[in-house]
């Protein structure tokens, strides 16, 4: 991988994170028609610049996540299910799902017929508009949907965001919630991804780490202002009927 091919995977990471889009989807799909082999290097490469999104959130929302006592309790509550099924399933993972292009087809694709479904039953029973009006119970269930995210194609804030409009918050409080839930959900994946394989890094290797975390970082913060500014006049649709084309696309180059 080179720098110009970190910087278009940079790219593509920054703007599919916090959309219920998948981004690895889109990444295994971008690398393969860049020509660039899915080896073990890619994959880390894949989940090390979600770090760069991770910090274009706690950049935009810092005076929140620093004195909202309350949201952090939420945040907490929901992460909990997703840290001990990630770590319980670390190996599984890593070693059979990731790169496994059946499973990334069936996620994008029942992803978009999931994320229409609930676009469409929020327009009637959504009645929160704040995070902080979400119970802790209700707060774990949206932690047992971003668990389902374990799986390549579901995409996390898809899943979050499903979850959170079937627990009853409007379009922007689940994106919102998504955005944040991610801060610890992502920190502790990818530095425990880089803790596991960072001795496997040539120095060329982490210049282009380096190189497609900082490109994550600017489009990831283009992303988030620009769906929050989309939801307050569109719905999700768009993006449910976006994923099923990507992943009948996603076929046709893999599968086909």
């Amino acid at each position: 991988m080179d720098t110009k091919q970190a910087i278009i995977l940079g790219a593509v990471e920054g703007l599919t994170e916090f959309l219920p889009i998948s981004s690895t989807g889109h990444l295994i799909l971008t690398a393969h028609i860049l020509g660039i082999p899915h080896d073990q290097f890619t994959k880390s490469f894949e989940i090390s610049i979600q770090l760069g999104a991770i910090i274009a959130i706690a950049f935009l929302y810092w005076r929140r996540l620093a004195t909202d006592v309350e949201l952090w309790k939420r945040v907490f509550v929901a992460f909990l299910p997703t840290g001990v099924i990630g770590f319980s399933l670390y190996k599984l993972i890593r070693g059979y799902l990731i790169g496994n292009d059946v499973v990334v087809v069936v996620a994008l694709i029942l992803g978009g017929v999931f994320l229409l479904f609930a676009d469409r039953l929020c327009e009637k029973f959504c009645y929160m508009t704040e995070i902080k009006e979400l119970s802790y119970t209700k707060a774990f269930a949206i932690g047992m949907f971003q668990s389902l995210a374990m799986i390549p194609g579901v995409s996390r804030s898809g899943a979050t965001i499903i979850g959170g409009m079937l627990m009853g918050m409007n379009r922007k409080a689940s994106a919102e919630f998504s955005f944040l839930l991610a801060v610890p959900t992502m920190l502790i994946a990818t530095s425990y991804d880089l803790y596991k394989s960072h001795g496997e890094f040539q120095a060329s290797e982490w210049q282009v780490l380096s190189v497609g975390f900082i490109t994550a970082f600017v489009f990831a913060i283009l992303s988030v202002k620009m769906l929050l500014g989309l939801l307050s006049k569109y719905s999700f649709l768009p993006f449910g009927v976006y994923r099923i084309v990507v992943g009948i696309v996603y076929a046709y180059f893999f599968l086909l």
